[in-house]
């Protein structure tokens, strides 16, 4: 008997490796994956200039100069609802505390999301993006809301990711990982859910990133370095309950022993 529907994720065109440097933008979720990729210590830069919710928000931040200094970009679209400053006529990352009265909220269609995306990807295709749609569900806006504005994204990153298909798009297509579906559909229990009812919780961020690695991390050189590199985090992650005992002396050497000798096979790796 099947008791779940597991989503389809085909294989990306190309597998990260530790050569690449990764730029993720966009919703705390940005920061979960980001937080696990940062366990096998890939060059990853989450969110520098705080979480963004929107796509004009984090198109904002996507300048040619900037995308240029990474292989890869990790866009992780939260919400269709933007705040537009009344004075200024600009939609805001994030309104500061002021008055609501100061801010026109209003929803972005789906033309306005490819309009305000797409371009920045055209003008670097040397680049490999990768869209999502965070699986954090906005309750404040309310569940119907809330669904009309995922949808809203997940309909742009469709026709986005159509029109910059790797026939149109040399060398690197604009790829889709469906983080959304895979919290509703596949996992699809409050069980995966934190206490708030809308982040997903840790077990369902670690099945997503395991989802994630399949697909975008499969090169075998790769994936024998995550192992070595996973074991020097995990070690790190200990804490004795006697530090001053000799065991635990012995054990603290072996850690630096390890990260000295990993350190000199990967001297490009923030060890």
């Amino acid at each position: 008997m099947k008791f779940l529907t597991t989503i389809d994720i085909p294989q990306s065109p190309y597998s990260l490796t530790y050569d690449d440097r990764i730029l993720m933008l966009g919703s705390c979720f940005s920061d979960e994956i980001a937080r696990k990729l940062g366990e096998y210590y890939f060059r990853v830069d989450a969110n520098p200039f705080g979480t963004l919710y929107n796509p004009v928000s984090i198109a904002r931040h996507l300048t040619d100069e900037r995308v240029g200094q990474y292989s890869v970009v990790i866009l992780t679209l939260g919400t269709a609802w933007v705040y537009v400053d009344r004075q200024t006529g600009e939609v805001v990352d994030n309104c500061e505390k002021r008055p609501a009265s100061d801010f026109i909220r209003r929803r972005l269609t789906v033309e306005e999301v490819v309009a305000t995306l797409q371009p920045i990807l055209e003008r670097n295709p040397a680049q490999r993006f990768i869209l999502t749609v965070s699986p954090i569900r906005h309750l404040k806006d309310g569940l119907h809301e809330n669904n009309l504005s995922k949808a809203i994204l997940l309909q742009a990153i469709e026709t986005i990711t159509h029109n910059l298909s790797p026939v149109t798009r040399n060398p690197f297509p604009v790829t889709y990982f469906p983080s959304y579906e895979i919290l509703l559909d596949e996992l699809r229990d409050y069980r995966f859910y934190a206490d708030d009812l809308m982040h997903p919780s840790r077990q369902a961020v670690e099945y997503i990133f395991e989802r994630f690695a399949h697909a975008y991390i499969y090169d075998k050189v790769t994936q024998q370095r995550m192992q070595e590199l996973h074991s020097l985090w995990l070690d790190r992650q200990h804490r004795p309950l006697h530090p001053d005992t000799p065991e635990a002396q012995a054990f603290a050497r072996s850690i630096e022993e390890k990260a000295a000798r990993l350190r000199t096979a990967f001297p490009e790796l923030p060890l």
